[in-house]
């Protein structure tokens, strides 16, 4: 039970490190929570500082989330890994480290799933791709993309209670995220 509370403050604490906010204000550029969507993740940063910082956003997302999945599944029973994979979200969303406001947490969910199900991961990104090139609306994508990232991770453990349960409210965490998105859309404007 203890390695199970460290893991989780841990990846709590762990997410709360938003990448985008220190980036940008290591080379002097604008709060990132500032334009656009508002939100500090990599399709953001892409709007607003290009392709080169936001691959780097990425794939400091990636890193982190994976290396948090490692240490998980290195010290938690099983299926209480998902738990800190929704710790790390919970901490991406409301970051303590930059006034509780921060990304939605799916680059995160991407990278910590990695170790998981790495297939569903390939499949997952190749899905947000396809859904945001036809529809135009990257949220829509990543919706797609959560889903098949938690089926992967709900077989992974073999529909374990803890394990499913864990990935779900991740999964439903990171669709409430976006509500600003669905509203936005419904209302015919370009989120």
């Amino acid at each position: 039970m203890t390695a199970l509370v460290l893991i989780i403050i841990a990846s709590y604490l762990a997410g709360s490190v938003n990448f985008p906010i220190v980036l940008f204000k290591m080379f002097g550029k604008e709060d990132p929570r500032t334009g656009y969507s508002g939100n500090p993740g990599a399709t953001n940063v892409y709007r607003q500082a290009g392709l080169f910082w936001a691959v780097i956003v990425l794939a400091l997302d990636l890193g982190r989330a994976a290396g948090v999945a490692f240490a998980a599944i290195w010290l938690l029973d099983g299926a209480w890994v998902s738990w800190a994979g929704f710790a790390l979200v919970l901490g991406n969303r409301y970051p303590c480290f930059h006034g509780f406001r921060g990304g939605k947490g799916v680059a995160n969910f991407l990278g910590f799933t990695l170790p998981l199900a790495p297939l569903y991961c390939l499949v997952a990104g190749l899905c947000w791709l396809v859904v945001k090139t036809i529809t135009g609306h990257p949220f829509l994508g990543s919706f797609a993309m959560v889903l098949i990232l938690a089926v992967g991770t709900i077989l992974r453990f073999g529909f374990e209670p803890v394990a499913a349960i864990g990935t779900s409210a991740t999964a439903l965490f990171i669709y409430y995220a976006h509500k600003q998105n669905v509203r936005e859309f419904l209302a015919g404007r370009k989120p």
